[in-house]
């Protein structure tokens, strides 16, 4: 499997214009893609657009295929600026839903550069085990990025299906092993820091097409 993240950000979100790019965006890769999830966003993203599109495709070729129709689709008017990433398989594997989850979630991050792949590993491993202690959390996978567009060179997706927003919001990122363990690699002021620069925590209602 290949998968496309897009995190649009538009000069007015919300209403006729909103409504278009979603419709042309979803056209652009009807009965190429194997999962389209074009969604608007909800209260609460960081750094995570007005739109969140995530394309599944049986491989890369399939992307290739249709990269361009909808590179023109996020060329066009009211469209001001476009984080994503393009990734296969998982680092850490993926795991079948427990249950529907009905908000995905989706995390584009980059590891300093330098940082000792040991390292990488411990901070992968961290995020891999959150889901032993997180019930809301329905499905998940870690994967590394193949490509990147946007405000960084982005080098991991971290993304989950949750049961619903208040399972995101507390659960997840109030729980211990968020705050205790993997925000350490992410907290400036930790030593142990090795995620430096802007993140995109984003987010919408899982509803496939």
């Amino acid at each position: 499997m290949f998968d496309v993240v897009r995190l649009v950000h538009l000069s007015a979100a919300g209403g006729p214009a909103a409504d278009q790019l979603m419709t042309d965006l979803t056209a652009a890769v009807t009965g190429v893609a194997r999962r389209v999830l074009v969604q608007p966003t909800l209260p609460g993203v960081r750094n995570g657009g007005d739109v969140l599109a995530h394309l599944r495709f049986a491989e890369a070729a399939d992307w290739h295929a249709c990269a361009a129709a909808v590179g023109a689709v996020l060329a066009g008017p009211g469209v001001t600026h476009v984080d994503g990433a393009e990734y296969d398989g998982g680092t850490g594997g993926f795991a079948e839903p427990r249950a529907p989850g009905s908000v995905y979630r989706v995390l584009l991050l980059r590891v300093a550069p330098q940082t000792p792949d040991a390292t990488v590993d411990r901070f992968e491993a961290d995020l891999l085990r959150m889901p032993r202690y997180i019930p809301t959390m329905l499905s998940w996978r870690l994967s590394r990025v193949r490509r990147g567009i946007g405000s960084v060179p982005w080098t991991h997706v971290w993304e989950q299906e949750f049961t619903d927003l208040d399972g995101l919001d507390g659960p997840y990122l109030m729980h211990p092993v968020h705050w205790a363990h993997v925000d350490r690699w992410f907290d400036p002021e930790c030593p142990d820091v090795i995620v430096h620069d802007r993140i995109c925590h984003s987010f919408c209602e899982n509803d496939p097409v």
